[in-house]
């Protein structure tokens, strides 16, 4: 049975690839992104085939969308917490796109349960949204 930490370097190692990511997580396994909900964008996905979607939409929308310099902070069998730093291209415009992450992991029964990821809002406006940000 895997650890949080476990899970969390799999998810991360995996990205792009959500026919191998989705077997990480429960049945009724959340993903939760809350500051994107402050663009009016989704932050909140639940049960397999929704996630299976979102997982699924990244290196689409994202070509490339690789996970570097992942630090794990804090370490239990049923919780894992890091830092990532993520780069990728923005199918939409061809921009490149950098973002910092932190990420919490609940494992129950050695699936995700939840994974809850918080990033930097300024790339996601200036880059995607083309917001002009000074």
């Amino acid at each position: 049975m895997k650890t949080a930490k476990e899970l969390l370097l799999d998810y991360l190692e995996n990205a792009g690839n959500p026919d191998l990511q989705i077997e990480l997580f429960a049945d009724n396994a959340v993903i939760e992104l809350p500051y994107l909900t402050s663009l009016g964008m989704p932050g909140h996905w639940e049960g397999r085939e929704t996630l299976y979607n979102f997982l699924a939409n990244l290196p689409r929308t994202f070509p490339g969308f690789k996970f570097r310099n992942i630090q794990i902070h804090i370490d239990t069998p049923e919780q894992a917490f890091g830092e990532y730093e993520a780069s990728a291209t923005i199918a939409s415009n061809g921009k490149p796109y950098a973002q910092h992450y932190m990420g919490r992991v609940v494992a129950e029964n050695g699936k995700i349960k939840l994974l809850r990821e918080a990033l930097n809002m300024v790339p996601v406006l200036r880059d995607i949204r083309g917001v002009n940000i000074g």
